[in-house]
């Protein structure tokens, strides 16, 4: 079940990667694959939310002011 548009596509294990990098992380091959994983189930199950169209009149997120 997976969907995704090449223009969509995102590339969780150079994700995985960077993020490593970035935060000074050392990951094994066992865990970097259960994070490609979860990612990968994350983003198939984010897939319809972010295709559903919204209004031009709605907001896409709550705007606060003091």
């Amino acid at each position: 079940m997976k969907e995704t548009s090449e223009k969509n596509a995102m590339d969780w294990a150079a994700y995985i990667r960077q993020m490593e990098i970035l935060l000074a992380l050392e990951l094994d091959d066992t865990r970097r694959a259960a994070l490609l994983q979860q990612f990968e189930r994350i983003a198939t199950m984010a897939g319809p939310l972010m295709a559903l169209p919204l209004d031009e009149k709605q907001e896409i997120a709550g705007v606060y002011r003091l």
